[in-house]
C-alpha cells in the first residue's frame, strides 16, 4: 500500500448508521477519540436526523441526506485550526443519530382507579387502557432534553414519563367532560383526540410528538359491573316479579345441578317449584296479566291498596307528605285550595288540586257558601 492510500484511509471516513432493533431513538456513532476527518462522509437516511456535537455544544442537525464534512458546507469548522495535527483529526467531535420514525404499539393504562362523579350513578371509579405511537419531533431539543450524553438511548426509558402523562391528562379529561359512563364507549375516539391534544404541549417540551393515542377500553370496578348486570336483568325481566321468577328458577337449576346437595337440593326445588306454581296459579296469564276472576273463595286475599301521600307547594317550598285524611282537615280550615299545587308518587309533574279526581271529592264535601241576603 502507497503513501497516498495510507494517507487517504486515514483521512477520509464514513458515518452512517442503520438500525435494527426497533426500540433504539438515540445512538452515537462510536469513533475512538470521538475523531471526526475532515473530508468524512455523512449519510443520513430516510427516518433519521444527525446531531453534530464539538466541544460539548450542538453544533447542526442534519437531514437526509449525503454531507462532506468539510469547511465549505459546516460553518463551525471555519473556527477550528488549520490541518497541522499530522495524522490525526483536526477536530474531535460526536455525531448522534436521531430515530424519527414512528414507535407504534405503546401501552399505557390507569395503575389506579379514576374517581369522576356521573351524572347516572354518582360518585364512581373507572379504569382505562390503550396505546399510542411517539416519535421525536425535534432532534435537537429532544438530545438536549432527554438524552444528554446516553451513548444508546432506548424507547424503554422514557415510556413511563410519557404514561405518566397520559394517564394524568386522561384523569383531568375524563372527570370534566360530563360523558356518563354508559355512553363513554361510544365517544373513545373524541375523547383520545382531546387526551391527545392535551398532552402534546408538555412532550413538545421534550422534543416529542404523539401522533396516534387510543382508548382501547373503560371498565368500572367489578362491584359496580356486578350491580349495573342484576339492574339490566331486572330490565329485561320487566318487573321485580318476574325477575324474582326467573331468579328462582336459576335457583332450582343451579341445586339440579349440585349433586353434593343430596336429598336436600332437591327437596329445596321442590319447595320452590310448588311456591312458583302456586303464584303462577294466582295469575291469568304466563309471567302474570291481570287477576284470575273465578279464584277460589279459599285464596288468600290480595294485599289492601297502598294509601296514597301528598306533598303541597306554596311559596316556592314543599311540606309534606300528608294523607288524604289530612288534606281534607286542611280543605276545611282554608289551607288548601283547589288552586293549591299538589303532588304524589307516580303523578307527571305538579297538578293543582281541583285537577286531580282524588282531592277534587274534597272540595265537594263543603257545603257552598250561603245566599246572599
Amino acid at each position: 500500500m502507497g503513501i497516498f492510500d495510507f494517507l487517504t484511509g486515514e483521512f477520509i471516513d464514513v458515518i452512517h448508521w442503520t438500525d435494527d432493533t426497533r426500540d433504539t431513538m438515540v445512538w452515537r456513532f462510536q469513533r475512538e477519540g470521538h475523531e471526526i476527518k475532515y473530508g468524512a462522509k455523512l449519510t443520513v437516511r430516510e427516518g433519521q436526523a444527525a446531531v453534530f456535537v464539538h466541544e460539548g455544544q450542538l453544533a447542526d442537525v442534519f437531514t437526509p441526506g449525503l454531507y462532506m464534512l468539510e469547511t465549505n458546507n459546516m460553518p463551525i469548522m471555519t473556527t477550528l485550526q488549520h490541518w497541522d495535527h499530522g495524522f490525526k483529526s483536526p477536530f474531535k467531535s460526536e455525531i448522534y443519530y436521531v430515530n424519527t420514525t414512528r414507535f407504534n404499539d405503546l401501552k399505557w393504562g390507569t395503575k389506579n382507579p379514576i374517581m369522576l362523579r356521573d351524572p347516572e350513578f354518582g360518585p364512581t371509579r373507572l379504569r382505562a387502557f390503550g396505546t399510542y405511537s411517539v416519535r421525536v419531533a425535534d432532534p435537537a431539543k429532544f438530545l438536549l432534553e432527554i438524552v444528554g450524553t446516553d451513548g444508546e438511548f432506548t424507547m424503554d426509558e422514557i415510556s413511563y414519563q410519557i404514561r405518566n402523562i397520559i394517564v394524568q391528562e386522561f384523569s383531568r379529561v375524563i372527570a370534566s367532560s360530563g360523558i356518563p359512563v354508559l355512553d363513554m364507549a361510544a365517544n373513545t375516539a373524541d375523547l383520545g383526540k382531546l387526551v391527545a391534544a392535551a398532552i402534546s404541549q408538555t412532550v413538545a417540551g421534550y422534543g416529542l410528538s404523539i401522533p396516534e393515542l387510543y382508548i382501547e377500553n373503560i371498565s368500572l370496578p367489578p362491584a359496580v359491573e356486578a350491580a349495573l348486570d342484576k339492574r339490566t336483568s331486572v330490565g329485561v325481566a320487566g318487573d321485580l316479579g318476574r325477575y324474582t321468577q326467573y331468579s328462582a328458577a336459576e335457583a332450582m337449576t343451579e341445586a339440579a345441578r349440585n349433586p353434593a346437595g343430596g336429598g336436600m337440593a332437591a327437596g329445596m326445588g321442590a319447595g320452590m317449584g310448588i311456591a312458583m306454581a302456586q303464584q303462577m296459579a294466582d295469575q291469568s296469564g304466563p309471567w302474570g296479566t291481570a287477576p284470575a276472576t273465578n279464584a277460589p273463595s279459599s285464596q288468600m286475599p290480595p294485599p289492601p291498596p297502598v294509601e296514597r301521600v301528598w306533598h303541597i307547594a306554596e311559596n316556592g317550598e314543599t311540606h309534606g307528605p300528608y294523607s288524604k285524611a289530612a288534606m281534607g282537615r286542611m280543605v276545611r280550615d282554608g289551607k288548601l285550595t283547589r288552586q293549591s299545587h299538589v303532588w304524589t308518587a307516580g303523578q307527571d309533574g305538579w297538578l293543582q288540586a281541583e285537577d286531580v279526581a282524588e282531592l277534587a271529592q274534597l272540595f265537594t264535601v263543603m257545603p257552598p257558601p250561603p245566599p246572599a241576603g
